[in-house]
C-alpha cells in the first residue's frame, strides 16, 4: 500500500487530525454538523451525557450519548471551504490508518446530518418552517477541483444552466442528492426540495449593499427554476460540498434547516432560536428511532 506523505495527511503531535484535533475514538457514526460553533453546546445540551469536548480553531466536537446511540456534533463554521476540511478529516479517522498512513482495506461509512439555517427562495415557505434538502445545488466550484463519476445529477444540473441562462463567467453548477437513507428517517413535517449553496452570504447570494451582483436577478432565476416539479426551496452555504463529498467518499449526508428568514417576503425569523432547538430534538429522535 502507498504510504500518505506527511505533507498531505498532516497531523498533530498528539497523533490527532489537524484542524479537528480528533482522534479515531473520538467520534460516533453519527455526527451531526452545525455552522455556529455555539450551537454546538445547544445540541449537546439534548445529549445524555458528554464523553468528549475537543475545540481548535471553529471547529468545536463534542461526543456524548442519546437514546443509547454515540452521537457527536462538530462546527464547520461558515462555507464549504470549510466543509471540505471537516469531511475529508472525519473521513480520515474512519477510513486511514493514521499511524501507518495507509487506507484501510475495510471501508466505514458515517451517517453526516447538517443542522443548518437558511433563507427560503420560495413565497410559501414561511418563516420558522424546517427545509430538508433532498438535493444540493453548488454554485462554490469546490467540486470541480475533485474528478467524479456519476456522482451528479447532470439532468437537473442542465435544465438549471438552460432555463436560467446561466453564465459562463460564474461557478460552472454541479447537483448532488441527498442520501435516501437518511431522508427516509427525516421527511417528517418539512418543506423538500433543492437547496442552493453559495459562496458567500452577500453577492453570490444575491444581495445588494454597495457593491452590483453580476447578476442582477439572481434570486428570481433561482425561484423560477422547475424540474419535474422540483423546486429550488432555499439559499445557504454549505449543503453542495456537504453532500459531493460524502458521496464520492461514501458516506449518508443530509441537511435540514430552519428558515430564518423569507428571501422573497423581505421577512426575518422574530425568534428562530426555539425553532432551531426544536429541529434539533426532532433530528436527534428521528435519526435514533
Amino acid at each position: 500500500m502507498n504510504r500518505i506523505p506527511e505533507s498531505e495527511l498532516i497531523l498533530n503531535p498528539d497523533g490527532s487530525i489537524y484542524h479537528l484535533k480528533l482522534s479515531p475514538n473520538d467520534i460516533g457514526e453519527i455526527i451531526l454538523l452545525v455552522g455556529d460553533p455555539g450551537r454546538v453546546q445547544q445540541v449537546s445540551n439534548h445529549f445524555q451525557n458528554i464523553e468528549v469536548k475537543v475545540q481548535n480553531r471553529e471547529f468545536v466536537t463534542n461526543t456524548g450519548f442519546f437514546n443509547g446511540k454515540k452521537i457527536s456534533v462538530i462546527s464547520t463554521g461558515i462555507g464549504t471551504d470549510n466543509i471540505d476540511i471537516v469531511i475529508n478529516e472525519l473521513d480520515a479517522l474512519v477510513n486511514i490508518d493514521l499511524n501507518k498512513r495507509v487506507i484501510k482495506e475495510n471501508h466505514s461509512s458515517l451517517q453526516l446530518v447538517r443542522i443548518g439555517t437558511s433563507g427560503a427562495l420560495q413565497e410559501d415557505i414561511p418563516v420558522d418552517s424546517v427545509v430538508l434538502s433532498h438535493y444540493g445545488m453548488g454554485f462554490d466550484g469546490l467540486l470541480n477541483f475533485y474528478e467524479v463519476g456519476d456522482e451528479f445529477e447532470d439532468d437537473i444540473m442542465k435544465a438549471f444552466i438552460k432555463q436560467s441562462n446561466w453564465k459562463s463567467t460564474l461557478n460552472y453548477p454541479y447537483v448532488v442528492k441527498a442520501s435516501s437513507e437518511l431522508v427516509s428517517k427525516l421527511d417528517k413535517d418539512v418543506f423538500t426540495g433543492i437547496t442552493a449553496t453559495a459562496c458567500g452570504f452577500y453577492g453570490p447570494q444575491g444581495r445588494v449593499l454597495r457593491l452590483k451582483p453580476a447578476v442582477n436577478d439572481l434570486n428570481e432565476q433561482l425561484t423560477a427554476f422547475n424540474y419535474n416539479g422540483l423546486r429550488i426551496t432555499n439559499f445557504e452555504m454549505e449543503t453542495s460540498a456537504l453532500y459531493g463529498l460524502s458521496k464520492l467518499l461514501g458516506h449518508q449526508a443530509a441537511t435540514v434547516c430552519a428558515v430564518i428568514a423569507n428571501r422573497l417576503r423581505k421577512e426575518y425569523s422574530k425568534s428562530y432560536h426555539k425553532t432551531v432547538d426544536d429541529l434539533i430534538r426532532q433530528t436527534l429522535e428521528n435519526l435514533t428511532k
